[in-house]
């Protein structure tokens, strides 16, 4: 095993949203990214490192009787795409103990993706826009990162959710739906497509880091349209992939 450690920000126990059954969930501090809806701005930069392989797998394997057949670990920041080589020397020995591996990544790390690939079970991608444009716009850097990871993860055949979260103003029109419907039938193995709607738990964290807030005019999006426009989005989702 390569000797490395890394920056854990915190870690979740008997989390029920981040993968099936109940997981331990783990925060890794890094994101290249800016986006604009972000609610977690304390983990942009990479903090110092805390924990080593083993000294996290430790942690993790004492919830090991919560997991059940579904449940394990689900490994999201931040990006943990950028601490790979402690992301994979951790999901090696988590493989000795039997665990369920999920990644929660918007495919923006430092290449080299493969062999993450290779050891997790499951991949939570969110998606953060559909075009080049409008991506570079609400995270402040260029598409290509994360197609190239789009096209590592279906060589790679994975299982894999989908998220999109819905900010009023950007994602909540049928031409996005129309736009989304055709991205992710760009990405194989799909078993899940979830909607979060944009809320306002991350707004004191820009406040307290002195960060400015660019959507802090923004209202909440509203969960009976975000279903609607779901139910729309999964027709011409299911629509467009029997057309095929």
């Amino acid at each position: 095993m390569k000797k490395c450690s890394g920056s854990v920000d915190s870690i979740e126990t008997m989390g029920l949203v981040d993968g099936p059954g109940i997981r331990t969930v783990v925060f890794l501090t890094g994101c290249k990214l800016r986006c604009l809806y972000c609610h977690n701005p304390e983990m942009w930069t990479k903090g110092k490192d805390n924990y080593t392989p083993e000294e996290l797998v430790k942690k993790i394997i004492r919830n090991k009787p919560y997991f059940g057949k579904k449940g394990g670990v689900t490994f999201s920041g931040g990006e943990p795409l950028l601490q790979i080589d402690f992301l994979a020397e951790c999901s090696k020995l988590l493989k000795k103990e039997g665990i369920n591996i999920a990644l929660d990544t918007a495919g923006v790390g430092l290449g080299n993706y493969k062999e993450i690939l290779d050891l997790v079970d499951l991949v939570i991608f969110d998606v953060k826009y559909t075009d080049g444009e409008g991506y570079e716009k609400l995270t402040g850097l260029d598409i290509s990162e994360s197609e190239r990871f789009i096209r590592d993860l279906n060589e790679s055949g994975k299982d894999v959710w989908i998220r999109q979260v819905i900010v009023p103003g950007l994602m909540d029109n049928l031409e996005y739906m129309d736009s989304l419907a055709k991205y992710v039938l760009k990405i194989k193995n799909v078993q899940k497509i979830e909607f979060l709607p944009f809320h306002h738990l991350g707004f004191s964290k820009f406040e307290k880091l002195g960060i400015k807030n660019p959507l802090k005019d923004t209202l909440e999006m509203d969960k009976d349209k975000c279903d609607e426009l779901y139910n729309y989005f999964m027709k011409k989702y299911n629509e467009l992939k029997d057309s095929l």
